[in-house]
């Protein structure tokens, strides 16, 4: 609508366009490129808020047949900016959006720089004019331009918006704005369109515009026939085959189709769907059976009805959950991790004798590459089931898990019901991998949306966005994997069952490294135990100094390292054999057979069954048949003897030929050997480290200065043992005013790495007492625990972690809490007969294990047991 109170100021700046005609009421958008133009938006439009400096005057530039331009047109339009865009790179531009408001009558131009400014009278309306009782003649035309604009609206689309406010607007805009709103929209020339706007009276304004409404009319008309028939032809000539490969005429085309659709419902009938998925897939059919096969829609039914019935609603497979085959496979896959393998056993006993699946969710914690994943595998090997990994790390989309809307162009389902679509089973094992490197993005928090996923009292009834049904998942057993529970959101932590797989020690890496990764080796480079022999002395070597980890990933690659050395001298062995005409090596890698594989293997566990006794047996199949294929590789063996001493031993010089240098190298007696050093014991995500702590002092201004990128609970942990040392520096013989000139740096190794957390408590406040008294610490001691102001020493977690950690790095004596003695059911023998534990309850128990001679002054001799303790009088 076009306000009827507006009033033009009489000097109005003007915007002067060429090649188009704004009409009151109409809105049109206009490009501003003239730098008299640009300084008109820079200076007016942009510089002010009111209503009256956005009313500008729009004036046409009639073109002249000289070659001197052409005058500026009498009459203009004001108009209002509604709204201005543009930019100022590589050039100015701007488009300005002007809905028109009224006439006006350009008197002169009063200003030409920076922009023009004319002086203009504003045209009225002549109310009287629009009166019914004016003029008959005038009523009907009125009434004939009202009827033709309706039928041009009929003609038109009503489903573009704005031929939706045109039809609006031709019942409800008065006579005088529908003439110019109609103008406006129809198809004219400039010089028509400037007809329009000098009709200043109604009556001669409708003679200009009805005939161009007309004109449009009769337009639209012989466009929607010529569309028709050009449409007709088209559809009866030729059509586009769906596969793209060539053209087909509509039968063929049109039984294709058919084809399709019959053998859709088809798979429908035979799929066994549920009454809500098959109602709803009926639905569908019928929907795509109306639908034209090029809209897009059509696909995207298609792929619908393809998911539904491809998914397995009620198809299944039978447990075959035997318990002593379960140990036995677990205990052939895996060695070690008997708490684990004992709670795997519980919990496959209890699903076989309920006879059910539900239960608690399982999610293996442990660092990388103990054997999680492969457990999981074992799981579902033992019960008979498909296996299905789904990796989370770095799902960052809730959708991943419950998919997207299918209105979404590349919609797809969650990798959920994704997986059930692969495995065709309702009841897999489905591994949830790196459940705790889960992130949460601008599309939602995927470790949310698990929630549902995890749940056993809800999943029954999930329902992917994708999808849009409930589906059963409390069929499928789910198991987690994670590297540690810090990152695990706890409503979700709180749906599983955390059961930890610490790392291997270093007994069990040398057993799994004979009898599980060098037969593996032997097999993938095609050698076997007849050509290279590594003695678990070479392989507990190698775990010392070129490996230093929780798992054995690394030790498995150094394996192959030396499998790969090896390798390379079999095959530059040219023995050519008389028979083949071919070498021996290639004679040989070719002959290699799973029967020789498993020879290989039978023959190393033997081997390490001799050396340890006291291992469990392995089951090994019947090997006393006659052999009859593999027997035909000693010929070439034997040629390959001739060449090249046979079996090759690795030996250390070996090992540092193809290794190298000892990577790892226990070094820690030499930087323990001064005052101020301390070796403390850490727990990160793979496993237990070893921390070197060092401490000096130097001239200052009496600071304590600590760098390694530590935390705010370690800072803290360094200043309460600071506290404690000044308190107690009398029964430590060190001067009270210790610090008076002096600053101590403290340094923890590894700054790279950030550090935090209460267990470097015991070890600050050794490093601190070693350096001022001068005396050196135990190089064999290492220590962790949490201090108090009082010198109480806490318990901390990851013991087991930093045991194992101690224990790889050679040392033989470890200072844990007392409360930690718990901790220690979890530690194998094997480390604990090689490492003395020390339980402290103080830090004067600390410092009296960590110092040779300890501190006499400290500590008093019980009378009823000669033992020394701790005086609290002293405290």
């Amino acid at each position: 609508m076009v306000p009827h109170n507006v009033t033009l100021p009489k000097n109005l700046p003007l915007v002067i366009v060429s090649d188009g005609v704004l009409l009151p009421g109409s809105t049109i958008r206009l490009p501003v490129s003239s730098v008299k133009n640009i300084n008109l938006v820079r200076s007016r439009l942009t510089s002010g808020n009111s209503l009256r400096n956005t009313i500008i005057g729009i004036v046409t530039k009639e073109t002249s047949k000289d070659s001197h331009g052409g005058s500026l047109h009498d009459i203009g339009t004001a108009g209002l900016v509604v709204q201005v865009t543009g930019t100022n790179w590589p050039r100015p531009s701007y488009s300005l959006l002007i809905t028109g408001l009224c006439r006006f009558k350009l008197l002169s131009i009063v200003q030409e720089h920076p922009y023009p400014v004319g002086a203009v009278k504003q045209i009225e309306y002549d109310k009287s004019l629009a009166s019914d009782d004016n003029d008959l003649q005038l009523k009907d035309l009125i009434r004939e331009f009202k009827e033709a604009a309706k039928k041009m609206v009929a003609l038109l689309d009503v489903s573009v918006p704005s031929v939706a406010k045109l039809k609006e607007l031709v019942e409800q805009v008065p006579s005088q704005h529908l003439i110019d709103l109609i103008a406006a929209f129809v198809r004219a020339t400039l010089p028509e369109r400037l007809k329009v706007l000098d009709a200043v009276d109604l009556a001669t304004r409708l003679k200009v515009t009805l005939p161009l409404l007309l004109r449009h009319i009769q337009k639209l008309k012989e466009d929607r026939e010529s569309d028709d028939t050009r449409s007709r032809k088209d559809f009866k000539i030729v059509k586009v085959t769906r596969g793209g490969r060539g053209l087909s005429h509509d039968a063929d085309s049109y039984e294709d189709d058919q084809n399709e659709l019959a053998e859709l419902e088809a798979k429908i009938k035979e799929a066994n769907l549920p009454e809500h998925a098959l109602k709803t897939a009926k639905k569908e059919l019928a929907r795509l059976k109306q639908m034209a096969p090029h809209m897009p829609e059509s696909s995207m039914t298609r792929n619908y009805l393809d998911l539904l019935v491809d998914l397995p609603w009620s198809v299944s497979v039978k447990d075959t959950c035997n318990i002593s085959k379960a140990r036995a496979d677990l205990d052939a896959d895996h060695y070690g991790l008997e708490k684990v393998k004992r709670r795997i056993l519980e919990y496959l006993a209890v699903r076989q004798l309920r006879g059910d699946l539900k239960g608690p969710i399982l999610c293996f914690v442990g660092p990388p590459g103990v054997g999680k994943t492969s457990i999981v595998k074992s799981i579902a090997s033992t019960l008979g089931r498909p296996y299905y990994r789904m990796s989370l790390g770095g799902v960052s989309d809730q959708h991943d898990i419950r998919g997207h809307r299918r209105t979404y162009i590349g919609a797809m389902p969650g990798r959920v019901i994704q997986g059930l679509r692969s495995v065709k089973v309702n009841n897999p094992v489905m591994l949830l991998d790196e459940i705790d490197k889960l992130g949460t993005g601008i599309h939602g928090d995927p470790g949310a949306a698990l929630l549902e996923v995890l749940d056993p009292e809800q999943n029954s009834t999930f329902t992917d966005t994708y999808l849009n049904l409930p589906f059963d998942l409390s069929q499928v057993l789910f198991v987690a994997t994670a590297n540690t529970l810090s990152t695990i959101p706890s409503p979700l932590m709180d749906r599983m069952e955390i059961i930890h797989v610490p790392g291997y020690t270093q007994e069990e890496k040398v057993m799994i490294g004979a009898l599980h990764l060098l037969p593996k080796q032997l097999q993938e480079h095609g050698l076997s135990l007849d050509i290279l022999q590594i003695p678990q002395e070479i392989i507990s070597t190698i775990i010392g100094e070129y490996t230093r980890e929780a798992g054995v990933r690394a030790l498995e690659r150094k394996i192959a390292a030396v499998c790969r050395a090896v390798a390379v001298q079999v095959a530059e062995t040219k023995c050519v054999d008389p028979v083949t005409n071919k070498t021996d090596s290639e004679v040989i890698v070719a002959e290699i057979d799973d029967d020789q594989v498993q020879k290989a293997v039978d023959d190393q566990v033997e081997k390490v069954e001799e050396s340890h006794k006291e291992n469990n047996t392995l089951e090994k199949e019947d090997s006393s048949h006659p052999i009859t294929e593999g027997s035909q590789a000693l010929p070439n063996l034997l040629q390959l003897k001739e060449h090249m001493e046979l079996p090759i031993i690795v030996d250390l010089k070996m090992i540092q030929d193809v290794l190298g240098p000892p990577i790892f190298q226990s070094g820690l007696a030499g930087r323990v050997s001064v005052p101020g050093v301390a070796v403390g014991l850490a727990w990160t995500p793979v496993g237990g480290e070893v921390m070197v702590v060092e401490a000096t002092s130097s001239a200052g201004d009496s600071n304590l200065t600590l760098t390694g990128q530590l935390g705010s609970v370690m800072q803290e942990s360094a200043k309460i043992a600071l506290s404690w040392v000044r308190k107690h520096g009398e029964l430590l013989r060190i001067d009270k005013d210790f610090m008076k000139d002096e600053e101590i740096h403290m340094h923890f190794p590894a700054g790279a790495i950030s550090k935090d957390g209460p267990s470097a408590g015991v070890t600050i406040i050794t490093v601190l007492v070693s350096l001022l008294t001068k005396r050196c610490v135990r190089s064999d001691v290492a220590m962790t625990g949490e201090i108090t102001l009082n010198g109480v020493v806490l318990p901390v977690g990851g013991i087991k972690e930093k045991l194992m950690a101690a224990h790889r790095s050679g040392l033989t004596t470890v200072i844990i809490p007392a409360a930690n003695k718990k901790d220690l059911d979890d530690i194998p023998s094997s480390v604990l007969n090689e490492i003395e534990v020390v339980l402290v309850n103080t830090v004067e128990e600390v410092l009296q294990a960590a110092f040779d001679d300890g501190f006499e002054d400290m500590f008093e001799t019980d009378n009823d047991n000669g033992k020394s303790v701790s005086p609290s009088s002293k405290l």
